[in-house]
């Protein structure tokens, strides 16, 4: 069967995903409703047209899969399951999501929004990578063994002393909308690796990938239980995984605002905690930056995905000298952006994610203008949902207006002139976020020495958002607590355990 949204016929598989009735919640291995029969809809944010309802999962539902997964993590299953095991079904996974790449690409554009080239080109491979890259890992988890100097030592005997890798236990992963699939890809694929089981918790805005991923989990052979995904709402579901004392580990992206209130949570039962936060990244142009790469890459860096990226370039800092025509290139490069369904071939940009939230960009837009703000262009909402936002660049923007202070999450840049190095690194840095930065120059010099004083987790040279599975990525400040990716990912999922014998 196909179905059209508009005039845009599905591909066959998500056509028949979407009427097998997907919105179920996957506890134990089992596909069931919510506890109290509940459903929601989720959104096609260019339309307003419902695409499925999907599962409310609440408290009890969080308890049945904290349970189905603390029973798989010691499940002969999985917890006996060699490291080799565990990397080639790491392996297997990627190879059914690039089996099904194409779908999940179009199913990621129909719930998010956004342009189905970014899903299909970037975010769906780069989630593939994930496992891939998480693949390698498992075999190469290692402890050592720790000569000791202990007096206590009885006469003929000696200490034999090792430390063993384990995994932390239960991860409750809670997922945002703006990138859902990847995003869970970064928690899921290091905490299989590690060996954990997980509780999954994706976007209200967003659950259709993950649901269609869970699917794929079981034809790849991830045994029941070790991947449990409960679709529902933050201050529902998610607040009953960051409240369980049956999780041991809480990975989170998502706001400053909720991380915050997380740490809260996790105190009751010293949950670790991995936070990627909110970010407001500062790019600086120097005067000999090669100004076409650099204008071509914060333009994409802030109008990408309609600027709902934690990394995006929102704060562009420019030498007076290059100011205007960074000015005018950034103007020019967002009115030639094409806005339509992100499944159009012809569009550019999708919608944002929801209309609560391109009203809350214009809201941002408006109150700048009040408080002397100027727009060189954009700033307007369109579409039959009024989720379409044009690609906005600013001026005239003082420090002290929440347009500089506060993440946007919307196409929106703000470009300010400066004259003196020290004091735009101090401008960069007055922010309560320090997620990423760029600097664009062609001194080496220059480079190395911005890319030390800036503030920020990741720092970009002549590039912006240039990201992989082995680069960490984290924030400082505000902007959260650990790293993600690389072997620093794995460290999240794992713990230290002492072993002290005498023989």
């Amino acid at each position: 069967m196909t179905i059209e949204i508009g005039n845009i016929a599905l591909r066959e598989r998500v056509s028949q995903f979407l009427a097998d009735d997907p919105g179920k919640l996957l506890i134990g291995g089992a596909w069931v409703e919510a506890s109290s029969g509940e459903r929601f809809s989720t959104i096609d944010p260019a339309t307003g047209a419902v695409i499925a309802h999907v599962a409310r999962a609440r408290e009890a539902d969080a308890d049945k899969a904290v349970s189905a997964a603390r029973t798989a993590l010691i499940s002969p299953a999985w917890a006996k399951m060699t490291p080799a095991a565990r990397s080639a079904l790491l392996w297997r996974i990627a190879d059914v999501m690039q089996e099904h790449l194409e779908d999940l690409a179009e199913l990621e554009t129909l719930d998010q929004g956004k342009n189905l080239r970014t899903s299909l080109f970037g975010e769906v491979p780069a989630a593939i990578s994930q496992f891939r890259y998480y693949a390698g890992w498992p075999t190469k988890i290692t402890g050592e063994t720790i000569p000791t100097s202990l007096s206590r030592t009885p006469p003929g005997k000696e200490v034999f002393a090792y430390t063993r890798r384990e995994p932390v236990g239960v991860v409750a992963a809670v997922v945002p909308w703006n990138s859902p699939l990847i995003m869970t890809a970064m928690k899921l694929a290091p905490a299989l690796a590690a060996g954990c089981t997980i509780v999954l918790k994706p976007a209200e805005n967003t659950p259709l990938t993950a649901l269609y991923l869970g699917r794929l989990l079981q034809e790849a052979g991830v045994p029941d239980g070790v991947v449990n995904i409960l679709t529902g709402y933050g201050t529902e579901a998610g607040q009953a995984l960051a409240d369980h004392r049956g999780v041991d580990k809480l990975a989170f992206t998502g706001s400053t605002a909720v991380g915050k209130r997380l740490v809260s949570s996790a105190a009751g039962s010293l949950k670790r905690l991995t936070l990627e936060l909110g970010g407001k990244s500062p790019s600086i142009i120097m005067p000999d930056a090669d100004l076409p790469a650099a204008i071509e890459g914060v333009s994409r860096g802030i109008f990408d995905n309609g600027g709902q990226v934690c990394v995006a370039s929102a704060r562009i800092y420019a030498h007076r000298d290059v100011y205007q025509d960074v000015v005018d290139g950034m103007a020019a490069a967002g009115d030639k952006l094409r806005l339509g369904h992100g499944l159009d071939s012809a569009a550019d940009l999708g919608p944002l994610v929801s209309r609560a939230q391109a009203e809350r960009v214009s809201d941002f837009i408006s109150e700048g203008r009040v408080e002397g703000a100027t727009v060189v262009t954009g700033g307007t909402l369109s579409g039959p949902a009024d989720t379409f936002f044009s690609p906005t660049v600013l001026t005239d923007v003082r420090a002290d207006m929440r347009l500089m202070r506060e993440e946007i999450f919307g196409p929106v840049a703000v470009v300010t002139p400066f004259d003196d190095l020290d004091e735009v690194v101090g401008w960069a840095n007055d922010s309560d976020y320090g997620l990423a930065a760029s600097v664009w120059t062609e001194g080496l010099s220059n480079g190395h020495r911005v890319a030390s004083a800036l503030e920020a987790g990741t720092v970009w040279v002549n590039c912006h958002s240039f990201l992989g599975p082995e680069l960490p990525k984290g924030g400082h400040k505000e902007s959260g607590w650990g790293y993600e990716n690389g072997a620093q990912g794995l460290e999240n999922y794992l713990e230290t355990k002492t072993v002290v014998m005498v023989i």
